[in-house]
Order: structure tokens, then C-alpha cells, then sequence
């Protein structure tokens, strides 16, 4: 069982606190997209960090099957939404798949190419673009306990990754996603 961890907390403050989450791309919030991104992917279940606007992501986006996992301390960074989602997932989860709500162009073909890595509980990879490291990240299980303690503000696993890199599967995924990350209006206006 490989689980997707989305993390979909950040209140957006470079965005004029518009949560990243409820911003929509072709209709679709981009909570919904990533979400469904992960379970064409194959991850189930799918569980879902929401934060500054947790309220709003339950009441408006169409998120069926997927666990909502609400971080009260969202504000902290993204290493304790990674926590919140780590401690979230089920006995016998073999490995998760983490992606970040705010990269849209990032789809189930680049998740199901680092899917594809999975070997045991001790694999660690992520998808490379142009030969750098970037999203999603599969983390197996082994590690969740070593990724819980490193996570730390806007980090995330990056520390933890930085000390296992010659571990790290890196999967070229730059011919089938963009990794933009949507962080300020213009960069809305960039988007398909």
C-alpha cells in the first residue's frame, strides 16, 4: 500500500492569503487536481494536509475517498504539515508519495513514473527535472519516523534527502511535468 500524501496547508501569505488549495486552474481547485493526480497514480488512500483554509477545502472541493488530515500548526511550515501527514497514514502503509498542492503542472504521469521506484520500505526517490531534485517524493516507510524528526519549517524532508542523496532515486520526469511552483499572482498568469 502506497499512500499519497498531499500537502495543502499554506494560507498563501505571497499570494494575498489566498490558500493555495482553493485556487483554481480549468475549473478545478488545485487541491482537487492534485488529489486526483495522486489516486490516477495509483497511491491509495490519499490523504489530504489541510491547514489555513481547512474549513473551506471540507466544505467546497470534491474529494472523494481521500482523508482530510487538518494541521492545526499549518502556519509552522511545511515540515508540520509533513509530520501531521507521516503520523496520518495507516498501519502497513509500505511507502507515500508527497506532492505539494502548489505545482498544478505536476501531474499523474510524473507521480506514476516515481511510483514506479518503489522496491521496498527503504527506498527514497523523487522526480528530477533536468537532473535537479524537486516533487513528488516517495519516502518509504523506514524513513517515516527519520523524515518526522528532521521536518522542520518550510524544509519539509529536504535535510533528511540532502544526507541520503546517493540513496535518493532521482526519476527524470522534466519531458512530461513542469515543477513551477505557484507562489505569487504572477505566477497565475503563467498557467495554461
Amino acid at each position: 500500500m502506497i499512500a499519497g500524501l498531499l500537502l495543502a496547508a499554506g494560507g498563501g501569505r505571497r499570494l494575498g492569503g489566498r490558500p493555495k488549495a482553493l485556487l483554481s486552474l480549468d475549473g478545478r481547485l488545485f487541491v482537487e487536481r492534485a488529489a486526483d493526480a495522486l489516486r490516477a497514480a495509483g497511491c491509495a488512500p490519499v490523504h489530504v494536509v489541510t491547514g489555513a483554509a481547512a474549513a473551506e477545502v471540507a466544505e467546497r472541493a470534491d474529494l472523494p475517498g481521500c482523508v482530510l488530515v487538518p494541521n492545526p500548526c499549518w502556519a509552522d511550515g511545511m515540515g508540520s504539515s509533513l509530520r501531521a501527514g507521516l503520523a496520518s497514514l495507516p498501519p502497513g502503509t509500505a511507502a507515500a508519495l508527497v506532492a505539494l498542492v502548489d505545482q498544478p503542472r505536476v501531474g499523474a504521469a510524473a507521480m506514476a513514473r516515481v511510483l514506479a521506484a518503489h522496491r521496498s520500505e527503504h527506498t527514497l526517490a523523487a522526480a528530477a527535472y533536468g537532473g535537479r531534485r524537486g516533487h513528488p517524493v516517495l519516502i518509504g516507510a523506514a524513513h517515516f519516523a527519520g523524515v518526522a524528526r528532521s521536518a522542520r519549517g518550510d524544509r519539509g524532508a529536504r535535510a533528511y534527502l540532502a544526507a541520503r542523496e546517493a540513496a535518493v532515486v532521482r526519476v527524470e520526469c522534466g519531458d512530461i511535468a513542469v515543477p513551477d511552483d505557484v507562489d505569487e499572482p504572477g505566477d497565475l498568469i503563467d498557467l495554461p
